[in-house]
């Protein structure tokens, strides 16, 4: 049996669970409403305040789907009590953000401005204090959306491994090479 997808989803206060008909979970809590699909074969159990996954055979298809739908499930939990969020940083001389409603306006060393649009499920906030990099913040409830919306604004300059610069994640740690500089003394 799967380890994960054994483990029941134990549902938080304030929180309503429910299965549709047509296999679709759905979680409404204090920070919003999520749906998830959920694969015809596995069957979703609401019971004594906890969601039990179970699968209806040993396939490879079926384990891996029992572990997965666990997962997204215990995701949504977390993001409709709590919710998700996400910091980037800006690394870069002259690198800015500035948000207005849901577009982000970044400026990173092109020869324009790019403007991105963030869905409505996100909320983003920018932040540039004296001394420190700026950053940009996004908030939401839906953990996949956010890591997509993160991605795209990763992707748009990615930091290079030199200098340093462009735009990553505050966690992130990036490996440093050193230039030609240091190959030259031979």
């Amino acid at each position: 049996m799967s380890r994960i997808g054994r483990k029941p989803v134990t549902i938080a206060k304030g929180v309503t669970a429910s299965v549709t008909p047509a296999n679709e979970i759905v979680l409404k809590g204090p920070k919003g409403e999520l749906k998830q699909a959920i694969d015809r074969d596995i069957k979703i159990n609401i019971e004594e305040g906890k969601i039990i996954i179970e699968r209806p055979t040993d396939q490879i298809r079926h384990r891996a789907l029992h572990g997965l739908y666990r997962a997204l499930i215990s995701n949504m939990m977390k993001g409709v009590t709590e919710g998700f969020k996400r910091e980037l940083e800006l690394v870069g001389v002259g690198y800015r953000a500035t948000v207005q409603g849901q577009q982000i306006d970044l400026s990173l060393g092109f020869s324009h401005n790019i403007i991105m649009e963030v869905p409505k499920e996100v909320k983003a906030q920018a932040i540039a204090e004296k001394g420190q990099n700026p950053r940009i913040i996004l908030e939401s409830n839906d953990k996949q959306l956010l890591g997509q919306v993160a991605a795209k604004l990763r992707s748009l300059r990615k930091p290079e491994p030199y200098k340093g610069k462009g735009v990553r994640f505050a966690e992130e740690y990036i490996r440093r090479k050193a230039g030609k500089a240091a190959g030259a003394k031979a």
